[in-house]
Formats: C-alpha cells, sequence, structure tokens
C-alpha cells in the first residue's frame, strides 16, 4: 500500500510532503520538510524503514541539501541503536521509536506499533531528533488511545518531561489529520498524485 500525505505547520510557514510504502517486506516513510526554526528557514529530508510491525530499523536525515548536515542511526528494533560507522549509540539505549522533532509522521510510528485499544496507555523512550540541528537523545513519551474505530483515532501524546500534551486526530493508518496548533493535513484529491 502506499499512501501520500502533506501536512503544512501552523505557527509559521513550510511544507512536508510524506510518501509511505507498506508491503509485506516492512515500512518506508520518505519525507521532504521545508521549514523554519529559530527564524532560519530549513530543507530536511528523512527516510525511516521499520519492520512490518513498526519497530524501526532505520532512519537518515540529512538537513540543507548534499553539502549539508546528515545523521544515519540503525536500530535492531530491540532498542540498541548504532550509527553509520556500526559504533553503538549507548544513549539511546531502550528506544524503540524514533521521534524527529520537524515531521507529525513519527507519531504513527508508535501508534502503529503498539496498536492500543481504547483506554489503553504505553510509556516509551523514543529517540528525540532535533531539526535542524540533528542532535539526538533519549526521551520519555507517553500515548493513550482515547478512541479508534475503522477510518481512524484519536490518541493522547505526552511529553513526559516536557508536560506537553496534545490529543492527535489520526487516520485508519494511524497518520497524523490533525496536530492541534501545530500541523494540519493538506487534503489533496487521490487524482492530482
Amino acid at each position: 500500500m502506499e499512501s501520500h500525505v502533506l501536512w503544512t505547520p501552523l505557527q509559521q510557514a513550510g511544507l512536508e510532503q510524506l510518501d509511505l510504502v507498506e508491503n509485506d517486506t516492512g515500512v518506508v516513510a520518505d519525507g521532504l520538510v521545508l521549514g523554519i526554526e529559530h527564524a532560519v528557514p530549513f530543507r530536511l529530508w528523512y527516510q525511516v524503514r521499520a519492520d512490518r510491525d513498526w519497530n524501526v530499523r532505520e532512519c537518515f536525515l540529512q538537513v540543507g541539501g548534499e553539502k549539508g548536515q546528515a545523521l544515519h542511526l540503525y536500530s535492531d528494533g530491540l532498542g540498541h541503536w548504532t550509527d553509520a560507522a556500526g559504533a553503538a549509540c549507548s544513549t539511546l539505549d531502550g528506544c524503540l521509536d524514533v521521534d524527529i522533532s520537524g515531521t507529525p509522521f513519527t507519531n504513527t510510528l508508535p501508534i502503529r506499533r503498539l496498536a492500543l485499544a481504547p483506554g489503553q496507555a504505553a510509556d516509551l523512550l523514543v529517540a528525540y531528533i532535533t531539526v535542524p540541528d540533528l542532535s539526538v537523545g533519549p526521551a520519555q513519551q507517553r500515548y493513550t488511545c482515547l478512541s479508534r474505530t475503522a477510518s481512524g483515532g484519536l490518541y493522547r501524546y505526552e511529553g513526559l518531561e516536557s508536560g506537553f500534551t496534545a490529543d492527535l486526530l489520526v487516520d485508519a493508518q494511524g497518520l497524523v489529520v490533525d496536530y492541534p496548533g501545530i500541523w494540519k493535513r493538506v487534503e489533496v484529491s487521490p487524482a492530482s498524485w
């Protein structure tokens, strides 16, 4: 299955275009984000690969084009990470998901992996990557399924260290439709893709 999604940030100018491919071998998310952080425009290209159970296995980010900054991480899907050279990233031990600050897509990873039923919640440790500087470190988060139907659901996201909370409306694939005050999906006719 292939999905094509556009999101626009609500606090400043920008746009994200995501191509998501799900098949028997796994999941590949390929996104391009144009945004502004601290009054400085940036361009981010990222690719996240997960197995078919939505366990993250690889994450590549590049800011600023061919000569820009890049970050490449690999995961065994069990909470152990290495960098592009194969060196262990022990500070990320226990992180199962990745959360990229510049995109709502990465909320889909725990939503799909956990498959929570309404009323269920899960605390998790994620590899949090800030954009555009690409610094990475562990962050504690909680996801609670508030409601779920065949057409989508509502999930409460909580940053346990920051105290930030948002109720995310998602479609049937767990892709954000509305991230209140931060991102909104741009509805595009399927025929235009």
